[in-house]
């Protein structure tokens, strides 16, 4: 199986987790399953699939963050959300010490021990995808600029953009100062927003939480 070409902004919901496999896996799921009906899942991934959702709606609904998207050239802006994400993992590691006291290389070797011991129960284009993570350490590639950089023009060049969608990793070193300043802002109010959301508090009670969140209701499929 191919594996995926960027991280995108998988450290960001791990970091929004819960400390247990089930969470960890709901949480990263939402990029993986499409189709599964929730029933089929136990209460704590179901969960941390709510949780990784009110996250995503929390994003894409902020003002500044839909702002940003226009800082990017007219023929890029289709591909901004993806390139905003894999910024904002940039800049949370750039930041870390702003928002954490463990030390991030610490941090990301107990995280990747972690998804070791996970990589049995995710479904099996999550386990490709979190075995090279952990083997090629993906979330290293991203503590410099140019590791985004490097993962955009391959996802130009492998299909998942085409070619000549390369040219917004040009793009970037012009916007990194003013992404870092949002970023700063929005994700103190993005901490806040899922600390007060509580999704994951009672498993059995995710649904109703994350309704209540986020203000959306949604059918019964992943």
């Amino acid at each position: 199986m191919q594996r995926p070409l960027a991280v995108m902004n998988y450290l960001a919901h791990l970091l929004f987790a819960q400390p247990s496999s089930d969470s960890r896996i709901g949480n990263l799921l939402g990029d993986f399953y499409h189709g599964t009906k929730l029933e089929l899942l136990s209460p704590a991934v179901a969960a941390g699939l709510y949780n990784h959702r009110a996250v995503d709606w929390f994003t894409d609904h902020h003002p500044e963050v839909r702002a940003a998207r226009l800082w990017f050239s007219p023929d890029m802006r289709r591909f901004a959300p993806i390139t905003l994400d894999m910024l904002f993992d940039f800049c949370l590691i750039k930041y870390w010490r702003h928002f954490y006291d463990s030390d991030f290389t610490e941090y990301k070797g107990q995280l990747y021990r972690s998804l070791q011991n996970d990589l049995p129960q995710m479904p099996d284009a999550m386990a490709s995808t979190f075995k090279a993570v952990t083997e090629q350490d993906w979330f290293g590639n991203y503590v410099q600029l140019e590791g985004i950089q490097y993962s955009l023009r391959r996802m130009a060049s492998r299909g998942r953009f085409t070619a000549r969608y390369a040219a917004i990793a040009d793009e970037l070193p012009e916007l990194q100062q003013q992404t870092e300043l949002l970023f700063l802002s929005f994700f103190p109010q993005l901490q806040l927003f899922i600390q007060q959301a509580a999704i994951e508090q009672n498993p059995l009670l995710a649904f109703d939480r994350y309704s209540k969140a986020t203000g959306k209701d949604q059918s019964n499929t992943a």
